[in-house]
C-alpha cells in the first residue's frame, strides 16, 4: 500500500502581519498538524509594540494573533496542544496566565515557560509559539 505524502500548506491571516518572503511563515499546516512561529506584541505595521511594559496586554495581543492564524488554517484555540512562552522576566508569569485564561478553557495546552536575556526589541516582554492538531479540540 502506498500513501500520498503530506504537503506543507502556508496559511495567512488578514489580521496578522506576514513578514516578506524569505524571512519566515507565521503558520504552516501539514495534514492536521499546525506550527506557528513565535509571536510578539508587535503591531501589523511591524514597528509599534502594543502594551509596552505590560505582560498581560502583550499576552492578549499574542493570543489574539494565534487565534487568527489558527482560524486561517481551519483550526481553533481548543486545538492547541503545546506552547512555549519566552519571557524576559519570570515575574510576568501570573500576568501571562491571566491572559491565557481568557483564551483557553478546560484542559489547557501543555506549556513550557523559559526566561531569556532579551527578545528582538527591549519593549517586547514575551514571545509565544504554539503547535496545534486541527480538529482535536473539544466541540
Amino acid at each position: 500500500m502506498t500513501t500520498t505524502p503530506l504537503k506543507q500548506q502556508r496559511f495567512i491571516s488578514p489580521h496578522v502581519a506576514e513578514y516578506p518572503p524569505g524571512h519566515w511563515s507565521n503558520c504552516i499546516r501539514v495534514g492536521d498538524q499546525i506550527w506557528l512561529s513565535g509571536f510578539t506584541a508587535r503591531s501589523n505595521d511591524l514597528k509599534t509594540i502594543h502594551g509596552v511594559g505590560d505582560a498581560y496586554e502583550q499576552a492578549k495581543v499574542i493570543f489574539t494573533k494565534v487565534k487568527h492564524c489558527l482560524e486561517a488554517a481551519n483550526a481553533t484555540m481548543a486545538d492547541v496542544v503545546t506552547m512555549t512562552i519566552y519571557v524576559t522576566d519570570m515575574a510576568d508569569n501570573k500576568a501571562i496566565w491571566k491572559a491565557r485564561q481568557e483564551f483557553f478553557s478546560g484542559d489547557f495546552p501543555c506549556s513550557t515557560l523559559v526566561q531569556v536575556a532579551s527578545l528582538a526589541n527591549p519593549e517586547i516582554k514575551l514571545e509565544i509559539t504554539c503547535q496545534a492538531m486541527a480538529g482535536s479540540g473539544k466541540a
